[in-house]
């Protein structure tokens, strides 16, 4: 859970320098990867995005977001000043399948991944916490709270995609900087608790 504690749980840093670390943003095609970035990064995101041809259509299933029309062929890239000696990286993945090969590139490194679901296609969020279990990465799960969307208790979204108990579940809206930035607090927290008790 996201909180005003972040600071308190932090060991401090007296180096002088502000510590970085990188985050993975992570979901199924349409989940609002993009977007999530776009919203919180402080700087000029980078996209890697193309046009979506009638072929790719037909692979990437636009039923619930017929407005689409581009899609990520690489990665989408951030950052953002979490606190004054704290610099996370963003790193988006693509959702499509044809471009999961990425996918092992893009999260060496990282302490954590926020999994972005779309309610109307939990199916698609699958591989993604596969992907993310295989690997020990800690991550959580964000549900995107798209305009019309169904809204779901945690609870509920936490059985339908077969989690753990101590996996968090929180909504965020991908539009909107305060709310991702929250997630990203909420991710960097729950990465920082897992690395602690391993070490433990």
């Amino acid at each position: 859970m996201a909180s005003g504690h972040f600071e308190e749980r932090r060991a401090p840093n007296t180096s002088g320098q502000a510590a970085s670390t990188k985050i993975v943003i992570s979901g199924g095609f349409g989940a609002g990867k993009t977007t999530f970035v776009g919203a919180v990064s402080e700087i000029m995101p980078l996209r890697t995005e193309a046009l979506v041809t009638t072929a790719s259509a037909g692979l990437d299933g636009l039923e619930a977001t017929p407005q689409k029309n581009t899609t990520t062929v690489a990665m989408d890239f951030g950052r953002i000043t979490l606190a004054e000696d704290l610099v996370l990286y963003l790193f988006g993945t693509p959702g499509q399948r044809r471009f999961w090969f990425m996918w092992d590139d893009l999260v060496r490194g990282a302490i954590g991944a926020i999994i972005l679901v779309d309610v109307r296609r939990l199916q698609d969020s699958f591989a993604a916490v596969d992907f993310f279990e295989a690997r020990n990465l800690p991550f959580l799960i964000a549900v995107n709270e798209f305009d019309g969307a169904p809204r779901h208790p945690a609870a509920a979204v936490r059985k339908a995609l077969a989690l753990a108990e101590h996996i968090p579940v929180i909504t965020v809206d991908a539009r909107d900087r305060r709310s991702t930035k929250a997630a990203l607090i909420a991710i960097t927290e729950y990465a920082l608790d897992s690395l602690t008790s391993l070490r433990g």
